[in-house]
């Protein structure tokens, strides 16, 4: 399971190395695309797949899910991890996240999230301000 917060440094390659801890559960293959919120997401080969097999099922007659395909789908790549553990970031996906050279590697279960520093502060403050709420909403709906 992929879990933790730590921060990183994009090289001038533009390069990222993935937090030894979550090396194992990415595999050597990985699949890098845009995220929700402004950041990366990255999914080992097998989470990858799983995230695809869903946005295929849905009906592609509705334009949010042709959309939302679009966007998930058009902007991945696959990286693979080098001898030290780094992949490299795509422009498109550096510019849509607007990652400089201090990062947040975070791991949320089944991918790793790739921030930009500024943004990640302001997320956890926002998140851990309503964080009672939220839970108070998914325990209504038996998720918590």
């Amino acid at each position: 399971m992929l879990i933790g917060e730590y921060r990183h440094t994009i090289d001038n390659k533009k390069r990222i190395a993935v937090p030894a801890k979550m090396r194992k559960d990415l595999g050597e293959q990985a699949v890098i695309t845009r995220g929700l919120d402004s950041c990366l997401f990255v999914y080992p080969q097998a989470a990858w797949q799983k995230q695809v097999e869903k946005l295929s099922a849905l009906p592609m007659g509705v334009a949010a899910n042709r959309s939302f395909a679009r966007f998930f789908l058009s902007g991945a790549a696959e990286v693979e991890l080098d001898q030290l553990g780094r992949i490299l970031i795509p422009d498109h996906l550096k510019e849509h996240a607007d990652l400089q050279k201090n990062c947040i590697v975070t791991g949320v279960h089944d991918r790793v999230e790739i921030w930009n520093e500024s943004r990640w502060q302001e997320f956890k403050k926002k998140a851990s301000g309503n964080a009672d709420e939220l839970a108070e909403r998914l325990g209504q709906i038996g998720a918590y």
